[in-house]
C-alpha cells in the first residue's frame, strides 16, 4: 500500500489522483471515476470531488492508496 501524505484536514479525490501521479489532469480523474475503476474504503466512487481524510484508502488500476 502506498502512503500520500497531505498537510490539511482534507483532500478531494480528484487532487489525491493528480498528487499521487495516477492521473495528469481533472478530466482523466474523471474518466477513470466514470468508468467505476475507484473504490475508496471498499465502496465504489464516482465523484471527483468526494473529500478524504487520513484513514480513507483509495483503490484504483490495481494500486491501493492510503491518505495519511
Amino acid at each position: 500500500m502506498r502512503e500520500i501524505p497531505i498537510t490539511t484536514d482534507e483532500i478531494r479525490l480528484g487532487q489525491l489522483l493528480k498528487l499521487a501521479g495516477i492521473v495528469e489532469q481533472g478530466s482523466d480523474a474523471r474518466i477513470l471515476l466514470a468508468d467505476g475503476d475507484v473504490t475508496v474504503n471498499g465502496e465504489q466512487e464516482t465523484r471527483r470531488g468526494r473529500r478524504l481524510r487520513p484513514g480513507d484508502e483509495v483503490m484504483v488500476e490495481g494500486q491501493s492508496i492510503r491518505v495519511v
